[in-house]
């Protein structure tokens, strides 16, 4: 999810999968593949850059994933005992 503010101030997550196309009129426009549209303070580079780093940060989580080195921080759960199980690398497969 991306974060985005309303032109009222509100910020809100926005699913970047979900976004067919953004414009710059004097206002930034999402529009969604559902019909919604979104009013944003944003400019349209903004709302590309962060959907540029959404999609990277999916990217560099599965290389961590993959080579196991992924450990999640969660609450009242030790470093360490994750759940994730590496991808096989191509020797093991």
């Amino acid at each position: 999810m991306i974060r985005v503010t309303r032109l009222n101030g509100d910020e809100f997550a926005l699913n970047p999968d979900l976004i067919e196309k953004v414009e710059g009129h004097p206002d930034t426009v999402a529009f969604l593949v559902d019909g919604t549209k979104y009013l944003l303070r944003e400019s349209v580079a903004e709302v590309l850059q962060e959907i540029r780093e959404y999609r990277a940060g999916i990217l560099a989580l599965s290389y961590e994933m993959d080579r196991g080195t992924y450990r999640p921080q969660v609450q009242g759960q030790p470093v360490g005992d994750s759940s994730v199980v590496p991808f096989p690398t191509r020797e093991e497969r």
